[in-house]
């Protein structure tokens, strides 16, 4: 474990240092961690999973064995939140207007049919189940959406606990993984074109890069058109978390007049349009963008390392089964509906 070991080696030094004014500390610590993850990630065999993934998994592992020092706390809180909303508006130069077109009225119409009726499917029944509401709606948003990306956003509203948070990305990279191994072995039996194939795993699948590994598994074009969908299905992000902030805001005021400026407006999302919106008019040079890229996945890798420093296993397991057995749910539903959708309409 030598990994962990220079982990547990540089906590060590943090704990016999003086805290500096700006935690230099904490973000070298949530950077190490991210670095860590992304070079595991380009491994045979662990490379499977997302270094977000990695990066949380890391952060939880240092987190409850040799513990993080108090000298690190608000650099961990820097990369929870400026870290995180940065990395959410740069996620939008991995999409275009134009690309959305290229899905079509009919897929589009399938993508937000399914996004919407499973978030609502997944608080519906959490309610029922006794999960607490913030938890199936972090649930709720991972699976529907995009994955981690989605459940990290959505807490800026639901204002969930960080362990609510890391429960909710578990469970959505559990189905997600299944759905990567899954699917492909299905293709044949279900009798789909490559186009639908793409655009039921794109609609379905938790993770982008789950889809990727899911849809190139039947073709080229499967694979290009199941990129796409995914892509379009992310766009969502914005007013899912707007809407989310505007029921937050509601549910607080007891059924009285509704306080406008209570409403919580995360401006992170509008610059996530924004940046969807200069993507789209296709300004920076493609060497450019892909470097940007290549860093965002960085942030949101340093984001997920800061979670995964946050979070006590100890506090998770308190969670109980329930919100596993949601999750189970809400894959089982998207991936059901979405084949449905496809088989009807498209």
């Amino acid at each position: 474990m030598i990994v962990i070991d220079a982990i547990k080696q540089q906590t060590v030094r943090l704990k016999n240092q003086p805290l500096m004014p700006v935690s230099l500390y904490g973000i070298a610590l949530t950077s190490a961690v991210a670095a860590v993850a992304v070079w595991l990630h380009s491994l045979p065999v662990v490379g499977t999973f997302s270094a977000l993934i990695l990066a949380i998994v890391i952060g939880m592992a240092v987190r409850n064995t040799i513990g993080v020092p108090a000298a690190a706390s608000a650099g961990i809180a820097f990369c929870l939140r400026k870290v995180l909303r940065l990395a959410i508006i740069l996620l939008g130069l991995q999409i275009s207007f134009v690309q959305v077109a290229q899905v079509g009225g009919r897929g589009l119409g399938i993508v937000a049919g399914t996004l919407a009726a499973t978030f609502m499917f997944t608080v519906w029944l959490g309610e029922r189940m006794g999960v607490d509401r913030k938890l199936a709606q972090l649930i709720a948003a991972g699976s529907s959406i995009c994955g981690a990306s989605a459940v990290i956003a959505t807490n800026v509203v639901t204002k969930g606990k960080d362990e609510d948070v890391a429960y909710g990305v578990a469970v959505v990279t559990v189905f997600g993984s299944l759905s990567m191994f899954l699917y492909p072995g299905l293709e044949h039996l279900l009798l789909l074109t490559p186009k639908a194939y793409g655009l039921w795993a794109g609609a379905s699948i938790h993770e982008v890069a789950q889809v990727i590994a899911a849809a190139f598994q039947y073709g080229k074009l499967a694979g290009q058109f199941g990129t796409i969908s995914k892509l379009s299905r992310v766009m969502f992000l914005a007013p899912t978390v707007l809407i989310l902030g505007f029921l937050e805001a509601r549910s607080k005021t007891g059924g009285d007049k509704l306080d406008v400026k209570k409403i919580p407006i995360p401006w992170f999302v509008l610059g996530f349009i924004a940046m969807i919106g200069f993507n789209t008019l296709g300004i920076l040079p493609a060497y450019v963008k892909a470097a940007i890229i290549g860093i965002n996945q960085f942030l949101l890798a340093v984001s997920l390392a800061a979670m995964g420093l946050e979070t006590s296993v100890v506090k998770l397991r308190q969670k109980g089964i329930k919100p596993l057995l949601l999750g189970a749910s809400a894959w089982i539903f998207i991936s059901a509906f979405s084949l449905i959708l496809v088989r009807l309409f498209y």
